[in-house]
């Protein structure tokens, strides 16, 4: 997921995705840690798509507080 496209998203938007990601990356983990994953670098992009979400939605929470002041 590219920040471009996260910056595009609403609020709402950002939270689904960031609850869906978290979901498959923790089934991801429970899998891997069964069988080997094809491509473990699917784990990387999930944490690193989780990072970006969880900064937009901290960066928007921080220019609200900033505007409301």
């Amino acid at each position: 997921m590219k920040q471009s496209v996260v910056k595009e998203m609403t609020d709402e938007e950002l939270r689904e995705r960031l609850e869906n990601e978290t979901e498959a990356l923790s089934k991801l983990r429970m899998n891997h840690t069964i069988t080997p994953l094809e491509n473990p670098m699917v784990l990387r992009e999930k944490r690193r798509a989780i990072a970006r979400l969880k900064t937009e939605i901290k960066k928007r929470a921080d220019l609200a507080a900033v505007t409301n002041e």
